[in-house]
């Protein structure tokens, strides 16, 4: 596809998850919920918040698709997340991963492993955390780490494009890298975002609201597309936020209105490129 047919599906990708609210539950960070599930719903989702084993089991059994956020883990999660994992993989349920926090504990780098073998259909994160997560599944990431900076991202975009493009090919599905300029690829394109705005990083929860966001899409798309959209809609939708907000309190609330106010024709139209093909 070039740049043309993908601005139409993403398009399409918008307007469908606004027709059909799917389905899209959530295990997430306990300090983002609120904005998570918010954005879920602005962007046209249902969202709903999980977290016993039984729970995640069940509702990953007839869900459109699901977000798993690594952020504040609970112990029970141990449990939870191979078990919801493994029902979405039997179930062929589109989900994304946020490998939030990679390398900081046992029990989350034990996790993280084990998906290697119930592989997300997505991976979002910044590009540490891209970084780390292609070098704890043994795979080409270009740079030896396994991790950033607790949730911050120590490395540029670009230099995560071989993790991206690695995770990506591997999954057979889609990695968003988000930064200053967001790529999106599928192992073999690659695409460049343009706008956001840098209070951004001052809205706790911005990234883990995208995944969720992302996985909404992704239960309306296939899966460069699915990620793609999200991160259009946050870039779009953010740069009008920034317009109107005078702080970070403010941005928060102008977002969620410009998200499910703003026309599929300007989240497609947000400005991208093609790096890679």
């Amino acid at each position: 596809m070039d740049l043309e047919e993908i601005r139409n599906e993403v398009k399409k990708a918008v307007e469908k998850a606004r027709e059909t609210c799917p389905l899209v539950p959530s295990i997430t960070n306990t300090v983002t919920i609120n904005l998570v599930a918010n954005a879920q719903l602005a962007s046209g989702g249902s969202a709903a918040m999980v977290y016993l084993p039984d729970e995640g089991e069940g509702i990953g059994a007839i869900c459109q698709a699901f977000y798993i956020n690594m952020g504040t883990l609970l112990p029970v999660y141990a449990e939870t997340l191979p078990r919801t994992a493994r029902a979405l993989q039997a179930h062929h349920k589109p989900w994304v991963l946020d490998p939030v926090g990679i390398g900081l504990g046992g029990l989350r780098t034990v996790l993280l492993k084990e998906f290697r073998e119930t592989t997300p259909t997505i991976v979002r994160g910044n590009a540490s955390e891209i970084i780390g997560l292609a070098n704890l599944w043994g795979l080409d990431a270009g740079i030896k780490k396994e991790g950033g900076r607790g949730v911050d991202s120590v490395d540029t975009v670009d230099s995560a494009i071989p993790a991206a493009k690695s995770l990506a090919s591997f999954i057979h599905g889609a990695v968003a890298v988000s930064g200053e300029k967001d790529i999106v690829t599928d192992g073999n394109r690659v695409i460049r975002s343009f706008g956001g705005s840098i209070l951004f990083t001052k809205v706790t929860g911005s990234g883990c609201s995208l995944g969720g966001v992302t996985a909404v899409y992704a239960a309306v798309s296939e899966p460069l597309i699915g990620a793609l959209t999200a991160v259009n809609m946050y870039n779009a939708a953010g740069k009008r936020a920034a317009e109107k907000a005078k702080g970070p309190g403010t941005f928060e609330k102008y977002f969620l209105d410009e998200m499910y106010t703003i026309s599929a024709e300007d989240v497609a139209g947000n400005p991208m490129e093609m790096v890679e093909e």
